[in-house]
């Protein structure tokens, strides 16, 4: 039984929800527009300013789906009505970080800059304090294509478990290693 297909979506009053015959769910709401395909064989109603999703068979496939597409259009009505964000912490002496338009500049403690561009849907900010680790903020309305961007950002450079250097989520805990012990 998937507990989290049945659930109901709350639709907020600013925030129109339109399924095509071919289950094209298209979310509208202040901040933007997204689109879904759900899968062909679930069954999607609105009503009451509610959705349900209801599956015809309990075969594994149905049962995974059901709470899949559930999940994704809910992460959908979350993001046109609020958006999500995302922040990173570049811990390491010397890492750096800048955000000129939609291309990040990162010095990440190689003999070069690492610039990475970011897609449109996306707005990026880099804000440095004297003392502070320097921390990238990424915003948007797609909390698929923002977990993505910032998973390829942190892959860039990934936290060590010696020192804890590295690229990392804010609030990330990292478990420390003790590393070699002095000879005697």
């Amino acid at each position: 039984m998937s507990r989290i297909g049945n659930k109901p979506i709350a639709v907020p009053e600013d925030v129109t929800v339109s399924i095509s015959d071919d289950n094209l769910i298209t979310v509208k709401g202040p901040k933007g527009a997204l689109e879904q395909q759900v899968d062909v064989d679930l069954e999607v109603k609105l009503e009451d300013g509610e959705l349900n999703f209801s599956r015809p068979t309990e075969q594994k496939r149905h049962k995974s789906m059901h709470g899949l597409y559930r999940s994704l259009v809910n992460n959908m009505v979350i993001g046109v009505k609020q958006g999500y964000q995302k922040q990173l912490e570049l811990v390491g002496v010397g890492y750096k970080a800048s955000a000129q338009g939609n291309l990040l500049e990162l010095s990440l403690g190689y003999s070069h800059s690492i610039f990475f561009a970011i897609p449109e849907e996306i707005s990026v900010k880099a804000e440095t304090q004297k003392g502070k680790n320097p921390i990238v903020t990424l915003e948007g309305i797609d909390k698929q294509l923002i977990g993505q961007v910032a998973a390829k950002i942190r892959s860039l450079r990934k936290v060590e478990p010696y020192k804890g250097k590295g690229v990392r989520f804010v609030g990330e805990h990292v478990r420390r290693k003790a590393g070699k012990t002095a000879a005697k």
